[in-house]
C-alpha cells in the first residue's frame, strides 16, 4: 500500500499518501542499457559504411529521448499527502514536484468524507468535504486502495469526530 498510518499521540494520527514508483534506480540503469544494446544490434552490419553515420544519431536521440522520459515521470511521482487527524483539526497538506505546497482545514465534527464512484476523474474518487471546500485525497492510487482508503477514512474521521 502506497499509504501509511501513524499515531503520533493519544489522539493524533497521521495519514501519508504517495504514489506507487514501479521504477526503482537500478531498474532505470537497466533499461537504459538494454534500450542501448538492443538499438546498436542493427548497426553492427553498418560498420565501416557512411550509413552508420545517417543513423546514428537519431539512435542516440531516441535514446536520449528515452532518458528524459523517465526522468521526468519520476520527478513528476515526487507527490505527498499527508493528513493530520487531532479532536480540534483536520489538516491536509498536498506537496506537488511543482509549486508550493496546498492545504485545507477543517473541523473533524463538520467533515465528511465521500467517494464518488462515477463522475471524478477516476472512479472511485475519494474527496473530503467541509469548510466550503471539497479536495481530493489520494486520486493516484489504484482503484481498490481507493476504496480501502475511503472504509479506513471514513472511520477514522467517524471515531475522532465522535467524543
Amino acid at each position: 500500500m502506497p499509504y501509511t498510518w501513524t499515531d503520533t499521540s493519544q489522539d493524533n494520527q497521521e495519514l501519508r499518501l504517495w504514489p506507487h514508483q514501479s521504477l526503482p534506480a537500478h531498474g532505470f540503469a537497466a533499461t537504459i542499457l538494454g534500450i542501448f544494446t538492443l538499438s546498436t544490434i542493427p548497426l553492427y552490419g553498418l560498420i565501416g559504411t557512411v550509413l552508420l553515420w545517417g543513423i546514428l544519431p537519431f539512435m542516440l536521440l531516441a535514446l536520449g529521448a528515452m532518458w528524459y522520459a523517465l526522468r521526468r515521470n519520476e520527478r513528476d511521482l515526487q507527490i505527498m499527502e499527508v493528513l493530520t487527524l487531532t479532536p480540534d483539526d483536520l489538516h491536509l497538506t498536498r506537496q506537488s514536484p511543482k509549486g508550493a505546497p496546498q492545504e485545507w482545514h477543517c473541523n473533524p465534527y463538520w467533515t465528511q468524507v465521500n467517494m464518488h464512484q462515477k463522475g471524478g476523474p477516476v472512479p472511485h474518487y475519494v474527496t473530503l468535504s467541509g469548510a466550503g471546500r471539497e479536495v481530493e485525497i489520494g486520486a493516484f492510487l489504484s482503484e481498490d486502495e481507493r476504496k480501502e482508503l475511503y472504509a479506513e477514512l471514513s472511520e477514522k474521521v467517524r471515531r475522532i469526530a465522535t467524543p
